[in-house]
């Protein structure tokens, strides 16, 4: 079992075609690319960790269908753009709007917003973040783990610190 982190999917939303300028001509090619990569990504025993804002301006029937359809068990940590029919969607493991977690013998504060300091930050312990779709400059030990980042896609936290390491850019 791998464990994935991701946010900011977007499900549904149109203005994320223009706004954050991703690289899909309508709503349901968005939705259809994602969901492929998600799944192209994650087998079905892989654990993600969604950062929120996970769908908007879609049913709470849209909704069921999206989390049947990707792979894995899922674990929401909500977002500004995450309403009741997502929140209540019988897919989720979990669904809370803060998280702690050890991953690779790392510590974790998971959280749909990046933090300016963050439990025993100086000890260590990373932020994974989503919101800002890429537009924050990096702080040490922060990672903004939005699919816009990471090639419309859920990552490993072994990526992101390879990545970061070698001065990569995410996208």
């Amino acid at each position: 079992m791998t464990v994935f982190f991701t946010s900011d999917t977007h499900f549904g939303d149109p203005r994320v075609l223009t706004k954050d300028h991703r690289p899909f001509r309508t709503i349901p090619e968005h939705d259809e690319a994602l969901v492929a990569r998600w799944n192209g990504t994650v087998s079905p025993t892989d654990t993600v960790w969604h950062l929120g804002d996970f769908a908007l301006h879609v049913s709470a029937e849209r909704i069921g269908e999206l989390l049947g359809n990707l792979r894995g068990k899922k674990h929401l940590v909500t977002g500004n753009n995450d309403g009741p029919d997502t929140l209540a969607a019988k897919g989720w493991a979990s669904v809370q709007a803060y998280a702690e977690l050890d991953v690779d013998d790392k510590h974790l504060v998971l959280c749909h917003y990046a933090f300016r300091t963050w439990k025993n930050n100086s000890k260590g312990w990373l932020d994974l973040h989503g919101h800002s779709h890429g537009r924050l400059s990096h702080l040490t030990h922060q990672y903004d783990v939005g699919v816009d980042v990471w090639d419309f896609r859920p990552v490993t936290l072994e990526t992101i610190l390879t990545m970061r390491r070698w001065g990569k850019t995410q996208r």
